[in-house]
């Protein structure tokens, strides 16, 4: 379980240009959740994973995890229970590592190196079989820099990667934006498989309001830093696309848009 308590979040304070973002923010997330997060830009949907993570620090409020504080906890330390894929394919690969090492790299998150071997050959036929699921051809080209892949490729990677070691939440931030319509679609299905056949508690922002209400069981909306739609279980399941749009373009009407 993950609870965001009075979350409270600044940009650029003390300025003129000083902007609350959050102001109370709670949220609850329920082991097993599958939750799609859509909202308009600035809305604070990334601002959310990233003080979820620990990328950025709210001004006060607590999280706690599985009922423990991590308030205070450091990124690195978050992300030995937390998997995170970018929208950015080259944010969650190493470019001028072969397949090989990045599957190495992933496989000891969390763990001392020491001086020990980067790369444990015991472990070569354990990644073959991980990246064979992908139905990429990836098991072959193991010793290739992974910053000649498509971006396509690396993505599948970094979602395989971020789910190697045993992780309890998997943090999703528009991770199939950056792609064509056809290898969305694949990272999407490879996505669902891997949450369910994982079990991963699974928070996933997207602009995709086709894939927020097929994926998941529970879906939000943002708007200005607050949820205004939360809708799971059999309401999420009557939700359309029509329905989503209707709510975003009224907000547009709104703000002036």
């Amino acid at each position: 379980m993950l609870e965001l308590k009075n979350i409270q979040k600044f940009y650029n304070p003390g300025t003129v240009n000083e902007m609350c973002l959050f102001e109370d923010f709670n949220l609850n997330v329920e082991k097993g959740d599958f939750i799609s997060v859509v909202g308009s830009n600035g809305s604070g949907k990334t601002s959310m994973l990233n003080i979820i993570c620990g990328s950025i620090a709210a001004e006060s409020g607590q999280i706690l995890m599985n009922g423990k504080d991590i308030t205070r906890d450091k990124e690195y330390k978050r992300n030995v229970k937390i998997g995170r894929v970018y929208q950015n394919p080259a944010m969650g690969t190493c470019p001028s590592m072969t397949i090989l090492e990045n599957m190495s790299l992933a496989d000891n998150k969390g763990k001392f190196y020491g001086l020990s071997r980067g790369t444990n050959k015991s472990r070569i036929a354990y990644y073959k079989e991980q990246l064979k699921q992908l139905d990429l051809g990836l098991e072959e080209r193991m010793d290739t820099k992974v910053g000649v892949l498509s971006g396509g490729q690396r993505q599948a990677m970094a979602l395989l990667m971020s789910t190697m070691t045993p992780i309890e939440f998997l943090i999703l931030d528009e991770h199939t934006a950056a792609l064509d319509p056809k290898t969305a679609e694949m990272i999407m299905e490879l996505t669902d498989k891997i949450v369910k056949e994982k079990k991963l508690t699974t928070i996933m922002v997207t602009h995709n309001l086709r894939y927020a209400i097929e994926y998941g069981n529970r879906l939000l909306m943002m708007h200005q830093g607050d949820v205004i739609l939360d809708k799971t279980g059999k309401e999420k399941k009557e939700l359309c696309v029509e329905d989503v749009l209707k709510l975003f373009n009224e907000i547009s009407i709104e703000c002036g848009n």
